[in-house]
């Protein structure tokens, strides 16, 4: 029998380091249980930027899926900076090749698509809208 999905909810949280407060409070689940749990499957990710999607059910039990970082958290680390520019036109910084081909590779399961050559286009195209353009 299938469970009565009550909430979901789609957050970004810093990678072992959830704690309860009021952005879990709204999805309605245990959140020692959560944040422990989750916590545990991101230790490897501390200090990262971590999406999840929080499936709350009646009875109060939880399910959660971790999703890669967003890509211009990765490809602000990349470049060295702290924030992309507000105007797409003014170039603040640079990433190479490889260094674009590797933030594809990591972000092609959560992508829309399943070939490199697509995913780099997309994240190429983040990173001209952050002012930051790719090494030839």
């Amino acid at each position: 029998m299938r469970k009565k999905i009550v909430k979901v909810v789609k957050m970004e949280l810093p990678g072992a380091d959830a704690h309860p407060g009021p952005k879990l409070a709204s999805a309605g689940v245990n959140m020692a249980k959560f944040c422990s749990d989750f916590n545990a499957k991101t230790g490897d990710r501390r200090g990262q930027t971590v999406p999840v999607i929080i499936t709350a059910y009646e009875d109060k039990s939880f399910d959660f899926v971790i999703k890669t970082s967003p890509v211009a958290d990765l490809i602000l680390k990349a470049a060295g900076l702290e924030k992309g520019s507000g105007n797409p036109k003014t170039i603040v910084g640079h990433i190479s090749q490889a260094q674009l081909t590797e933030i594809a590779q990591y972000k092609l399961p959560d992508l829309n698509t399943d070939d490199l050559e697509a995913a780099k286009k997309i994240v190429a195209g983040s990173c001209r809208q952050m002012g930051i353009t790719v090494d030839a």
